[in-house]
């Protein structure tokens, strides 16, 4: 691998290869990828379309629109006053991944944003991936108060049943916590030092017979200024391994999120951690808005 340089696509022949990372990337049908000509109408409109580049070839892209967020606590609907950027997808061909290319991909998504006055990106992610929560969460210090229930409908060779659906997270990119972590001064919190502090783990999951992880029957609903939400540490094995625990993970936390953002809750970061068996979990924390 050469030097990768991150920059906007500039001819149709890039934009078309963007295609070819998708169906790469996430394993899509050619009616599911976001056609070329769709995306670069839109980069022409005013659309961020960039692209990591290993000499000429395209290894990785994402893709945001202008768009408006609403706000019912204002009369004043103007969509001047609700601008914001949609990161519609983004993509890494896997021999590049777990390389930082994604990290920079966002990064000059954030510059774009910065530089036309934008101060909010949203986007949409499985709250189960626990690679991606470290990632939008931790990492770039995104925030989620949003749960939307098989957001994209079915999906074929993504999801292969499995309701799709998504945390729509808030990227507020002039916020001093995500400017730090663009200076990677992110570090991940401490299960202990958290549970120490008084969080409320809400939902401890057990391991079973063939090692996967197991949600509780019930969850802990009482309040508490911190509150830390198990997910599994690796969705996709459970996907494959037995599709009913998935599906059982699935409606599990569906009810946990729903209530809590309900309740004024909101996803500030992502927690992993290691058990005394070897076991790796993962874990969102959430605190009260008014906390």
């Amino acid at each position: 691998m050469g030097e990768v340089i991150i920059r906007s696509l500039e001819t149709m022949e890039e934009v078309v290869a963007a295609e070819e990372v998708q169906r790469a990337t996430w394993n899509m049908a050619d009616l599911e990828i976001i056609p070329a000509h769709a995306m670069h109408a839109m980069q022409h409109s005013g659309a961020a379309l960039l692209g990591a580049f290993d000499g000429n070839r395209l290894v990785a892209f994402t893709f945001a629109i202008l768009g408006t967020e609403e706000n019912p606590d204002r009369l004043d609907q103007v969509a001047a006053a609700r601008l914001k950027m949609y990161s519609v997808i983004a993509g890494v061909l896997p021999e590049y991944q777990h390389q930082d290319v994604g990290y920079r991909l966002k990064m000059a998504q954030r510059d774009f944003a910065l530089r036309i006055g934008i101060r909010l990106i949203t986007w949409t992610y499985d709250p189960l991936e626990s690679r991606n929560g470290r990632f939008n969460i931790g990492k770039l210090g995104a925030v989620c108060r949003r749960y939307l229930r098989h957001f994209h409908g079915n999906m074929s060779g993504i999801n292969n049943g499995l309701s799709t659906d998504r945390f729509e997270v808030e990227w507020w990119v002039t916020q001093n916590r995500v400017a730090a972590r663009a200076e990677r001064k992110w570090r991940p919190l401490r299960l202990e030092a958290l549970m120490a502090g008084g969080a409320l783990l809400v939902n401890e999951s057990t391991i079973n017979e063939a090692g996967l992880p197991v949600p509780p029957l019930n969850y802990v609903s009482q309040p508490s200024n911190l509150m830390l939400v198990e997910i599994p540490a690796n969705f996709q094995a459970i996907k494959h391994a037995d599709f009913e625990l998935a599906h059982r993970w699935r409606l599990h936390t569906r009810d946990i999120f729903e209530n809590m953002f309900d309740s004024g809750f909101v996803v500030t970061d992502f927690v992993p951690h290691v058990d005394e068996q070897g076991h790796s979990h993962s874990y969102y924390l959430l605190i009260h808005q008014d906390s």
